[in-house]
């Protein structure tokens, strides 16, 4: 997967998805996996979910190396 920017979102009230190009890629991590990823190319957090009690389709779900190797694929990376 190609990533432009790669968004770490730890809470959804402040972001605007606005903000997003075609290459970019959000995930949820903290209490932002408390809202549902319904778009494209937006992913929450496996282990921050899982602590919460929260249940995702596996598809939409990153462990916390996948998010490591994102990090690593992205051109710039922005904590929101």
């Amino acid at each position: 997967m190609k990533v432009n920017t790669l968004w770490l979102v730890r809470k959804l009230g402040d972001f605007s998805s606005g903000f997003l190009k075609d290459d970019d890629v959000v995930v949820l991590i903290q209490d932002g996996v408390l809202r549902y990823p319904s778009r494209e190319r937006w992913f929450v957090c496996k282990e921050d979910a899982e602590a919460r009690g929260l249940k995702f389709p596996e598809e939409v779900m990153k462990s916390y190396s996948e998010i490591v190797e994102l990090i690593e694929k992205a051109k710039k990376v922005i904590v929101w």
